[in-house]
């Protein structure tokens, strides 16, 4: 012990970087087989950048700077009347009631279906509804169905000890994927994961699409029903529903059918709705006894929203003349960055530049073909593979753009793009350097 307050702490830091156990099987085999995000291990590199004092475009997260994107004045007014009023202690684990009805009056005022207050929990953030669903639904060895590309499935089937089954997905059908492409897999599959509009692409279900999918699983079901079998649920994620563009309109399983209520599981929030990814308000809303479940699950983690962000969302929430007129405005901005960023690309493929694009319907994200694969670099290196021409274009664009196999898809040349953190000067200017870095290569 150390003999008074005043003396100098113990050095530990030999112990602790030293592994206690030096076998192999040291720690637990989910720990060791988890793989760190690509995503983010690019967006360190391209902050490490940014802090050294280069000029790099940030096209490589899915976050809002809040210099191009500010939450809402209204919700900003409402987290310091929540403060005022003391509301910083523990919330209940299921959420803030006056929330949970929130989310039950904005889903049948913009989706046009009613739920229970029993349906809803409200979580730190999407995500853990993501990861809530996986926990209480699947077991060891179950199969989990979802396309590539797609956001984070391949880790949270590896966190559930689940059966990976992927559908790959390309650029002619906006990477979504077709009734035909699922229908044979869902016998023996527990969970499938859609997600609308798509990250990483930007692209939406079309009603003919979607419809036709819950009907499969709503015919899987009454079979596996008459067998006496578990059923085969559908996890939903919509956190981008309210980022879509034109005439695109975002749906959903129940509310093209409403039996498929008994099987979805949505994952939702204002992460990307109001541009606040940093205040971690989400929720799962599906049926009452998948959530009732989930909320032991998750709150064992201590996976609540901040009480004092609750009950400021609630507010938000039901101000529908605030909500609605933040909407607007965010949407169009989002909106005029992808259309301006979507039109330079395709200057440049005009131009007989080796670049396409896929139009986006919704979501911060377009998904770009950069196909440099055999090209030669001003230096003589022949560039190869998706990280070698996502590096070149960080160093002599200063353009910085995650590859689709960040998202499992095995798709050469193809990328994606996040206007989050961008203006549209910004777009004009990443866009002039990315076509000056092309036109060098030989």
């Amino acid at each position: 012990m150390r003999d008074s307050p005043g003396a100098p702490p113990f050095d530990v830091a030999s112990f602790v970087r030293e592994p206690a156990d030096p076998t192999e099987a040291r720690l637990s085999l989910l720990s060791r087989g988890i793989v760190a995000s690509e995503i983010l291990r690019i967006a360190i590199e391209i902050r490490g950048r940014q802090l050294a004092g280069e000029d790099v475009a940030d096209l490589s997260v899915g976050d809002f700077d809040p210099r191009q994107f500010r939450i809402p004045e209204r919700l900003t007014a409402a987290i310091h009347a929540a403060l005022e009023r003391g509301e910083t202690n523990y919330p209940p684990p299921d959420g803030l009631p006056q929330l949970r009805q929130a989310v039950v009056d904005l889903f049948a005022r913009d989706l046009g279906v009613g739920y229970p207050l029993e349906s809803v929990v409200i979580t730190s953030g999407s995500r853990p509804a993501i990861y809530g669903t996986y926990l209480t639904v699947c077991d060891p060895g179950d199969r989990v169905l979802y396309p590539v590309p797609s956001w984070n499935n391949d880790h949270y089937v590896h966190h559930v000890g689940g059966i990976p089954v992927e559908v790959p997905c390309g650029p002619e059908l906006g990477f979504l994927p077709t009734r035909q492409a699922l229908r044979l897999h869902l016998p023996g599959t527990r969970l499938l994961v859609l997600c609308s509009p798509l990250n990483p692409a930007g692209t939406m279900f079309s009603r003919e699409a979607l419809q036709g999918i819950c009907e499969d699983v709503l015919e899987e079901n009454a079979t596996r029903a008459r067998r006496g079998e578990r059923a085969l649920y559908v996890l939903y994620d919509q956190v981008y529903r309210t980022l879509s563009f034109g005439a695109a309109q975002h749906l959903t399983p129940p509310g093209l059918l409403p039996e498929m209520a008994r099987y979805t599981v949505f994952s939702d929030g204002i992460s990307k709705a109001l541009a606040a990814t940093g205040l971690r308000v989400g929720w799962a809303v599906g049926p009452a006894d998948v959530i009732e479940r989930m909320v032991p699950l998750l709150s064992q983690a201590g996976t609540w929203a901040p009480r004092t962000h609750q009950a400021a969302v609630a507010e938000m929430l039901a101000d529908t003349a605030a909500l609605e007129a933040f909407r607007r405005v965010f949407r169009d901005k989002a909106h005029a960055r992808l259309q301006r960023l979507q039109d330079g690309l395709l200057r440049m493929k005009a131009a007989g530049l080796p670049v396409d694009c896929v139009e986006p319907q919704g979501t911060i994200y377009l998904a770009a073909k950069l196909d440099l694969r055999g090209r030669r670099t001003p230096e003589g290196r022949t560039l190869r593979t998706n990280e070698e021409i996502r590096s070149y274009l960080l160093d002599a664009a200063r353009v910085g753009i995650v590859p689709l196999d960040a998202f499992g898809a095995n798709l050469p040349g193809w990328f994606r793009m996040s206007i989050g953190a961008v203006s549209e000067a910004d777009v004009d200017a990443l866009t002039a350097r990315l076509e000056t870095a092309l036109r060098v290569l030989g």
